[in-house]
């Protein structure tokens, strides 16, 4: 079964599209050996169908996903409305672009990278490790 958003046509399916290009942030949720959810801001970028993010090496979230590929990423509703959440699977994504080969990733975050970390090329080396998201589902209001 292949995974669509919502039809643009609706209200909700615009909401949805607008907010996957244009947020900053979304938070990623991985589940911990535990089961307990780990949920944890990051950067994006949508192609239409994924999400590319990249992680630390070191960062714990690797070794939960690595069980448990199943995650969901929560677009911010800070007052309670305009709710988006997708469920779906992130691997690593070694045949994805590093930060500073990625001119998608580049035109939307360059600038807080220069403001935060000085070049691209020092980020990409702190956020080494690329993760592709495929949603499964998406729900909201």
């Amino acid at each position: 079964m292949t995974f669509e958003l919502p039809d643009p046509a609706t209200e909700f399916g615009t909401r949805v599209a607008k907010r996957l290009s244009d947020d900053v942030v979304v938070w990623l949720t991985v589940v911990d050996s535990s089961g307990t959810p780990q949920p944890g801001p990051i950067w994006f970028v949508w192609d239409g169908e994924t999400a590319l993010l990249y992680s630390r090496a070191d960062a714990k979230r690797l070794v939960h996903m690595r069980t448990n590929p199943r995650v969901s990423l929560n677009l911010d509703s800070a007052d309670g409305d305009d709710v988006v959440v997708l469920t779906g699977e992130i691997a690593e994504s070694p045949d994805d672009p590093a930060i500073p080969e990625n001119p998608t990733y580049l035109a939307k975050y360059g600038e807080r990278i220069t403001k935060g970390w000085g070049t691209a090329e020092q980020f990409g080396s702190i956020y080494s490790v690329p993760l592709r998201f495929r949603p499964t589902r998406v729900r909201g209001f």
